[in-house]
Order: C-alpha cells, then structure tokens, then sequence
C-alpha cells in the first residue's frame, strides 16, 4: 500500500507572489503567501509591523521625586538644591559692646525677607555656617566618646533634664483625638516660667556670663529659648522650633558662653539630650507635625539630627547610607549614632514600608558614601527650612542676631 500523496501547504517558510500582472494604476497589487516549494496557495501568519521609534511609551515613574514638596514643583526645587554649594562651617562673629539688648521680633513676612537674611554678613551667612560648624565637628564621632562639657553646657543639659523630668509629673490628660495633647500647655507653661531663672544659671555658669554687660540678654535669650519647644496653642512642633534651639546656642556663641572647643560637646551632648525631650513630648502629648511635608519631607518634625548623624558616619569602615536597612546594625549602632536613632525611631512609629512612609530617606540610602549625604543635607537644611517662610517668618531677630 503506497502512501498518500505528501502535501507541501504547510510549510512555515513562505514566499509571495502576485494574483494580477502589474498594473500601472494607483491601486497596489494584492499579495497572496504562496508555498515557496510547489508553488500553491498557503496559509502564513502575518508578520510583524516593522519597529517603530515613536511608538515607546512615555516612562512614567511610580512616584515623583521626593523632594520634600508637592509633586509639580519637586524637580525645580530638587534642581535648585543641586546647584546650591555646601553650606561651609565658619567661626562665629563675638559681640561687641556697647551691647543693647531688647526683646527679639519677627521680621520675615515674604521671599526678599529671606533672602535678606540668609545674604546677611551679620546674620544667616554666620548662623548657617555655625551650623555647618556644628555638624564639621561631630566627624567621625560617637555618642559614647568622651569630650570635654564646659559648665555652661553642664547648666544647659541639667536644665533639660529637669524639664524631661516634669514631663513625668504632668501626665497627659484623657481625650478622644489623637493629635494635640491639652496637657502640654500645662508644661509649656512650666517651661516659660522658669526660663528667665534657668538662663540667668547658664549666664553664671561662666567668668563670660557673670559679667554684668551681657546679665541684660536674658531678655533676648528666653524668646529663642521658650520658641524650641513647640507651639502651646496650636500643640505643635517642627523644624522652625527646631531652629530657634540652634538659633539660641548661636547667640549663647556670640556671648562668648559657647566656644569651638565645645562644639563635640554641643552635638554629641547638649542636642542628643534636646532631641531625647522633644521625642518624650511627641509621644506622650501627640504633638501635630508643624509645617510638615508628610510623605514629601525627611521627617515630621527634625532637621538637623540627621545632618549632625550623617557627620557623625563620614569615613566609617563598615557602615554605609544602605546599612538603614539592616535591622542588626540599628539594633547594635542607634545609640552611639543620631542617624540610625532616627531612623529607628521613623520605623517604630511609623507603619508600612519604609520606602512609602519615608521615601525621601529611602532615596537618600542610595547615596555612594556619607560625605555626599552630610553635604546634600546641609544644602537641603538651607533650601527646605532657611528658604521656607513659613517656616522662618518665626524666626526672631534682635541685637544679638540682627536685622540689618
């Protein structure tokens, strides 16, 4: 029994052929696929359009920049805090009698304002390059290493502990929202009443302080002091009161109760303690974020711890910005390094993935090394809060710091 006869028709590889001659009219031939071995009319797949360039869907991020503002004006921000230069630490100016201290004021209401101040020789350019000072001396240092504590800064850090301690004594009172704890007024006010008394301790702390021509800046200390606390009528806290902290250890520098030899002592010292307080009254009196970027900013409420800690991890060994993702590094390193203490503590009060709650930071983990960091915050610090007039039109201003 022979075989049937083999058909060809199914062929893969096919070749066309035309069904008419060639007509010269504007119409095109029909093309029919034809079997290129017999000749017979096959069915072929119809191959693909050719490549088109213009075709590629427009890349569209998961998220914009998190530049710590609204997504339609990040890219310009973030470009101009790309070409800002790093903020460079500079010494502070001593003040010169005749001294005529006052009651400080508020002075910024508008974008000239601020850039008046932060152009001024005599006012934002030595404030943000103490600062940077600041965050200059905390290189390479631990929160365990020894450093000399002048007996102004032992003043200022008993004070605070004093103040933490009447946290304990004023418990918050039982409400059904969740922001705004009414029992902190009942401590902002414990604070301002003893806030004369305690500045007049810290003047005495030192020959500078016990001498009587600066005895009259009290009256422009306690307004830098009771502002870095928070807001006792809205319940608030941010970066702005944050500022007047450093704002009040810049003036104390310019009196001459604060040296450069004591700025370790500052950073790794007096701002931890500060720090440890304002998260205590986070918690405990559920302060509301002031001027808070939400998802957009670094954090809630701090600046500048993380400046300070990303100094602190310039030229570590081991430790890199990728290393806020391992659990057993802030488990073992979060108390000797202000940094990673952030960043637990966003992980602990925080729900979700880190990446969403906190992408800036999340960003920022990507950064090669922590030099980079330190300098890109720093510019950031200048950009997000010394920029901002919601946030410095607080800022106050008098003989001390001067509007000029």
């Amino acid at each position: 029994m022979e075989p049937p006869p083999h058909h060809h028709h199914h062929h893969t590889a096919t070749c066309t052929s035309t069904t008419d001659p060639p007509s010269h009219t504007s119409t095109p031939p029909l093309l029919t696929p034809t079997c290129c071995k017999c000749g017979n009319p096959t069915t072929a797949l119809t191959p693909p359009p050719p490549f088109d360039a213009t075709s590629i869907p427009t890349y569209v991020p998961i998220r914009q920049p998190a530049i710590n503002l609204p997504p339609d004006s990040a890219a310009r921000t973030q470009q101009s805090i790309i070409l800002t230069p790093v903020p460079q630490p500079s010494s502070v100016p001593p003040l010169s009698p005749p001294f005529l201290f006052s009651p400080p004021s508020k002075r910024i209401s508008s974008p000239s304002d601020v850039r008046r101040f932060l152009d001024s020789p005599s006012a934002g350019k030595p404030f943000l390059g103490f600062v940077a000072a600041l965050s200059s001396s905390a290189r390479g240092l631990k929160l365990s290493d020894p450093c000399p504590v002048s007996p102004t800064l032992s003043a200022i850090i008993a004070a605070l502990r004093n103040l933490s301690a009447a946290v304990d004594e004023i418990p918050p009172s039982v409400q059904s929202s969740r922001y705004g704890n009414p029992s902190f007024r009942v401590w902002h006010d414990r604070m301002t009443s003893s806030a004369k008394e305690f500045m007049r301790e810290v003047l005495n702390s030192s020959d500078e302080g016990r001498n009587g021509e600066i005895q009259g800046s009290v009256v422009e200390l306690v307004p830098y002091f009771t502002d870095s606390f928070g807001n006792s009528s809205r319940i608030d806290y941010g970066t702005g009161h944050e500022t007047n902290f450093a704002a009040w250890l810049y003036c104390l520098a310019r009196l001459g109760l604060i040296k450069e030899e004591d700025y370790p002592a500052v950073v790794i010292r007096v701002f931890v303690v500060y720090l440890d307080l304002m998260r205590k009254l986070q918690l405990v009196y559920f302060l509301e974020p002031a001027g808070s970027h939400g998802v957009w900013g670094l954090d809630d409420y701090h600046f500048l711890p993380f400046v300070f800690g990303s100094a602190q991890l310039i030229d570590h060994k081991y430790m890199k910005p990728k290393s806020i993702h391992n659990e057993d590094i802030l488990e073992n390193f979060s108390k000797e390094y202000m940094y990673l203490s952030c960043i637990q503590f966003i992980k602990k009060v925080k729900k979700g993935p880190f990446a969403e709650h906190s992408p800036l930071l999340d960003d920022i983990s990507g950064v090669p090394n922590w030099s980079k960091v330190n300098g890109g915050l720093l510019k950031m610090y200048r950009a997000e809060v010394l920029e901002k007039v919601p946030v410095v039109q607080h800022f106050l201003f008098g003989s001390i710091i001067p509007w000029d």
